[in-house]
């Protein structure tokens, strides 16, 4: 593979920082890596492929000879930038929900629908972290019969909230070990020793914006406009890694025996039938690894074409930085 100019947009924070680390462990062949970030954090100097890189102030001339940028920003600044990307000529490969649904944007999982990212004009998205790690465990299924409708919850790390995540529940943490009250900046309530069951903003309908994108987002991954999604997505005290509990209907019935060969076939998950002792992966045994776990696959008690399963992905990796770099990877070969 020839050697390609890459810029990582929000190269400081949680996502930026992994990708910066697949792409190495990836061994992508960078010629240029051109770290982006605000003006505070410009100036700093990380490692990479053996050389140091130095942060940049991102500005609207920061693209120019760039071959693809990786984005790993919110939606407000994932906007602000991507005329001045698609200007430079790089193709820009956005991790924020900023361009999901929107119809001339290819919305990319490589595994389940990667020849779409090829059909863009300058811009790809990355799904939302829950809904690569979903599908990523019912793609194999929808292969041999399409998915009609799913009810799904999400168990969602507070990594998933970035670095401010982490630092509230080990502050929490720290705090009840104390003796003192726990102080609430990040989320809601208190997260430590408990589960928040709202995640983003209200979508209008009772549900969140999170809890939409499952459906909204799922429809353009598997092809399936008429896909229904029922989604309730929930913080817990876990560090890393997503875990999700999804009951599907398939348009003909599908065999726990068919379901299992079919998740244990499909390229990037993991079937879990005996892994040290137990049936079930958990988010410690996902974490900094880019496979989707998938077990506890049985019928469904309520619906005779029904399959429920459990599975877990790292939502920082597979769920975001590894998906955009595994996407990239697929266009320079």
């Amino acid at each position: 593979m020839k050697k390609v100019n890459i810029g990582i947009l929000g190269a400081t924070g949680a996502v930026g920082c992994e990708m910066r680390k697949v792409l190495e462990e990836y061994e992508v062949p960078v010629g240029e890596l051109r770290l982006l970030a605000s003006a505070r954090s410009a100036g700093t100097g990380v490692p990479f492929q053996g050389r140091e890189v130095v942060i940049q102030e991102t500005t609207d001339e920061s693209f120019e000879g760039l071959d693809f940028v990786l984005g790993a920003v919110e939606g407000d600044m994932s906007r602000r930038f991507a005329p001045a990307i698609k200007k430079s000529g790089a193709v820009y490969i956005d991790n924020s929900s900023a361009f999901r649904l929107e119809p001339d944007v290819p919305l990319v999982v490589p595994e389940i629908n990667g020849a779409d990212a090829f059909d863009n004009h300058g811009i790809i998205a990355n799904p939302n972290c829950c809904t690569i790690i979903a599908l990523m465990a019912v793609a194999g299924i929808a292969k041999i019969s399409p998915i009609q409708n799913m009810v799904v919850c999400t168990y969602q790390a507070v990594s998933g909230a970035g670095q401010a995540g982490i630092a509230e529940l080990e502050s929490q943490m720290a705090s009840i070990a104390a003796g003192e009250k726990p102080v609430v900046k990040t989320f809601a309530t208190q997260i430590a020793m408990n589960v928040i069951p709202f995640i983003d903003a209200p979508y209008g309908n009772d549900y969140t914006k999170e809890e939409m994108k499952m459906q909204n987002e799922g429809r353009r991954i598997l092809h399936s406009p008429g896909l229904k999604v029922n989604c309730t997505c929930v913080r817990v005290p876990v560090m890393r890694s997503h875990s999700i509990a999804v009951t599907l209907r398939t348009e003909r019935k599908v065999s726990v025996e068919e379901a299992k060969a079919a998740v244990a076939a499909f390229p990037g998950v993991r079937l879990i039938e005996d892994y040290e002792g137990r049936c079930y992966p958990t988010p410690l045994d996902t974490s900094d690894q880019d496979l989707v776990w998938v077990g506890r696959i049985r019928d469904d008690l309520t619906d005779d074409r029904g399959l429920t399963l459990w599975c877990c992905g790292d939502q920082i990796r597979k769920g975001a930085a590894s998906n955009a770099v595994q996407i990239l990877l697929s266009m320079i070969r």
